[in-house]
C-alpha cells in the first residue's frame, strides 16, 4: 500500500473532494483524521472507511479559525506521534457572477476564505512536518491561463492558491516537506444530486476536455494517494494537472 503508517488529516472531509481523498488515503494503508464544520458527514465517511476497515478519526473544525486548527492538528500529531499528509479542500462560500454585477465583499470572500484557510492548516501541519524532516501537503484547484466569464472571485481565488503554494514550498522544501497542487478543471460528481443546473454544468465541463470526459471523484483520490506518496518524492512546487486537457498548461 503507497500510504501505509503514514497519518494524513483532511480538511473540508465532509464534502465530495476530501472524501475522496480521504477513502483514497485510508484504503492505501493511512490512518486519517476528518475535520470540518458538520459532524454528520464525518461521521458517515468515518463509519465507511471503518468498515472497509480503515483507521479514521473525526473533529468538528472551522477551517477558518486558527486556534480550532493548530487545536486539532496538535491533537493528531500527539496521538499518531506523526503528521505526513496535510489536505485542504473546503468550500470558500464563493458566488459566481460577471465582475460588473458581483458585490465587493461576495467578491472578496473566497479569495479571503482560501487564503486564511489553506494558509491556516498549511503552517499548523508544517510546525510537525518539519521537526520531523518530511511531509506533503496538498492543495487542490489551482490556477492556469484560462478562466470563464462570471466566475466572480472563485478564479483569482485558485489563482492565490498557487502563489501560497508556490510561497510554502520554497520555504519548506529544504526541512523535506513537499506542496503540491491538485487542479481539475471542475468534477461533475461533485456537483449535488438535485441541483437545477446539475447537466448543464456537466455538460459544460465535459466540453471543455480534450479527453471527452472529465476527472471523477475517484480519480481526484487516486491521484492524491500518489502525489503524496514516496513515489512521486521528486514533485514539490508544481501543481498535478488532473483536468483531462480542458487547462493546458
Amino acid at each position: 500500500m503507497l500510504l501505509e503508517g503514514k497519518t494524513a488529516v483532511v480538511h473540508g472531509a465532509g464534502g465530495a473532494i476530501g472524501g475522496a481523498a480521504a477513502r483514497a488515503f485510508a484504503r492505501e494503508g493511512a490512518r486519517v483524521y476528518l475535520a470540518g464544520r458538520s459532524p454528520a458527514p464525518l461521521a458517515a465517511l468515518a463509519e465507511d472507511i471503518r468498515g472497509a476497515g480503515g483507521v479514521a478519526g473525526t473533529a468538528v473544525v472551522d477551517a477558518l479559525d486558527e486556534a480550532a486548527v493548530d487545536a486539532f492538528v496538535d491533537d493528531v500529531a500527539a496521538r499518531a506521534g506523526r503528521i505526513d499528509i496535510s489536505f485542504n479542500a473546503i468550500g470558500y462560500g464563493d458566488v459566481q457572477q460577471p465582475l460588473m454585477e458581483i458585490s465587493v465583499a461576495d467578491f472578496l470572500r473566497p479569495i479571503a476564505n482560501a487564503m486564511r484557510s489553506q494558509f491556516h492548516t498549511a503552517r499548523a501541519a508544517a510546525r510537525h512536518m518539519t521537526a520531523r524532516g518530511s511531509g506533503v501537503i496538498l492543495f487542490f484547484g489551482g490556477g492556469g491561463p484560462q478562466t470563464l466569464p462570471g466566475l466572480g472571485g472563485f478564479k483569482v481565488a485558485l489563482d492565490a492558491i498557487e502563489g501560497l503554494r508556490r510561497q510554502w514550498a520554497i520555504e519548506l522544501g529544504p526541512h523535506g516537506v513537499r506542496v503540491v497542487t491538485l487542479k481539475s478543471g471542475g468534477v461533475p460528481e461533485s456537483v449535488p444530486d438535485g441541483f437545477p443546473a446539475k447537466e448543464a454544468i456537466t455538460d459544460g465541463l465535459v466540453k471543455e476536455t480534450q479527453l471527452g470526459r472529465c476527472a471523477t471523484l475517484a480519480d481526484v483520490g487516486e491521484v492524491a494517494a500518489f502525489v503524496a506518496s514516496d513515489r512521486a518524492r521528486t514533485l514539490t512546487a508544481t501543481d498535478v494537472n488532473i483536468s483531462c486537457g480542458a487547462i493546458v498548461d
